[in-house]
Formats: C-alpha cells, sequence, structure tokens
C-alpha cells in the first residue's frame, strides 16, 4: 500500500507564492514519474506538471514560467513551487505516483 500527502495549500491573494509538497509513504521500491493534477469546481481533473526520476519535466502552458515542480527521491516528496498565482489558479491539487493519488489540497487565490 502506498500513501501519498500533500500539503501546503492555502489561502492567497493574486500575485503570491505557495510551495506544495507531497511526501511518499509505504512499499515502494522506486517511483519513477511523480505529478500535480488539479482539479477545478465544475472541471475536470488536469495535468499541471510532472517529473521523471531523472528530472525531466512536463508543464501544462497555462502554468509555463509560473510554476516550477521539483523532487527530492532520498525523500521520496515532490515540491510544486507557485509564483505569480492568478484567481484562475484555484483548484483541489492532488499529487499523483504509480497510479495513486493523494486527498488533494485546496489552493484559493483571491482576485
Amino acid at each position: 500500500q502506498v500513501q501519498l500527502v500533500e500539503s501546503g495549500g492555502g489561502l492567497v491573494q493574486a500575485g503570491g507564492s505557495l510551495r506544495l509538497s507531497c511526501v511518499a509513504s509505504g512499499t515502494i521500491l522506486s517511483i519513477n514519474v511523480m505529478g500535480w493534477y488539479r482539479q477545478a469546481p465544475g472541471k475536470q481533473r488536469e495535468l499541471v506538471a510532472i517529473i521523471s526520476t531523472g528530472g525531466s519535466t512536463n508543464y501544462a502552458e497555462s502554468v509555463k514560467g509560473r510554476f516550477t515542480i521539483s523532487r527530492d527521491n532520498a525523500k521520496k516528496t515532490v515540491y510544486l513551487q507557485m509564483n505569480s498565482l492568478k484567481p484562475e489558479d484555484t483548484a483541489v491539487y492532488y499529487c499523483t505516483a504509480m497510479s495513486y493519488w493523494g486527498q488533494g489540497t485546496q489552493v484559493t487565490v483571491s482576485s
């Protein structure tokens, strides 16, 4: 069994920053791709960013240049640094790895 636990969400004004963290625990031999998705009210869950074990990254067009994904393999942790936040970034952010999902953390950006 694998658990993913996110933290770092909250309420921030437009233009502000937040850093999300996600720690994986359980029976894990190795984790290849880790990533972040988000789901806004009334919308489908969408990819935000993913990162491979070697550090290769991929971002949604809407967050390129503002968000940075990184990971610490030894700590089985993935991070999402979010800068220049916009109201349209408001959503529940989910961590994913090995087909497992975290419970989500709310990010709210006020205008």
